[in-house]
């Protein structure tokens, strides 16, 4: 009886090292794998700090179409797209893809202006009014409950986008037929095509992963 103890006691020893590497490798492969998914998908490289958050229900629209997985745009990087815009308590910022409503209600917040964030999650609807309440501006943000390429953004003075550059182009239409000239279109990580932008900002954030964002100043033509 001693011997069959000994014995698994030393065969349990014996797997616990093969064990614990087969663990190690999963949860390093499953990360690598997901980036690797997300990149083929036209989305931006993305920091390990976003990779949880890209699991998460992607942006869609009313008949299923995927504009983006759920990234939340990082905060500095919500600081360096308003700051590009030049957002005043003048403007109107519309946030298609709104998530927990971070870009709207920083604009709100720290610009003064009016934020609306529209996007097709309830969850994510719930989650940005209850973070506006909390940073004290729910007076001056609005989330909509919708499709973001059947929104009307006529009112908007400036556009916030964080989608990928195949909704970017789905949106063009729309919003070159009605915003007005003067407004802004600010995009983090993706471009609009041939619609070459009037300013490009690249930097390294934080956690030193590399960030674009670009700017499109209305000029009233509209672009197909």
């Amino acid at each position: 009886m001693r011997r069959m103890i000994m014995r698994s006691t030393h065969q349990n020893l014996t797997a616990w090292p093969l064990r614990a590497l087969t663990l190690a490798v999963f949860f390093n492969l499953v990360p690598m794998l997901l980036t690797t998914s997300i990149a083929s998908q036209d989305t931006p490289l993305i920091g390990s700090s976003d990779l949880l958050s890209a699991s998460k229900k992607a942006t869609t629209t009313q008949d299923g179409q995927s504009l983006a997985p759920y990234v939340p745009t990082p905060r500095e990087v919500v600081d360096r797209m308003l700051q590009l815009a030049e957002v005043t308590p003048d403007d109107v910022v519309y946030d298609l893809g709104s998530g927990d409503g971070r870009i709207p209600i920083s604009a709100a917040r720290d610009y003064g202006a009016r934020g609306v964030g529209v996007d097709i999650d309830p969850e994510r609807i719930a989650e940005a009014n209850a973070n506006a309440r909390r940073e004290g501006v729910a007076d001056r943000v609005t989330f909509i409950l919708g499709d973001a390429l059947a929104t009307d953004v006529s009112e908007a003075s400036v556009v916030t986008l964080y989608l990928l550059s195949s909704s970017n182009m789905k949106l063009r239409p729309i919003l070159t037929s009605q915003l007005s000239a003067g407004a802004r279109i600010v995009s983090h990580a993706f471009n609009m095509g041939d619609w070459q932008p009037d300013a490009v900002e690249s930097f390294n954030d934080s956690r030193g992963n590399p960030r674009t964002i670009y700017l499109w100043k209305f000029d009233g033509e509209h672009r197909p």
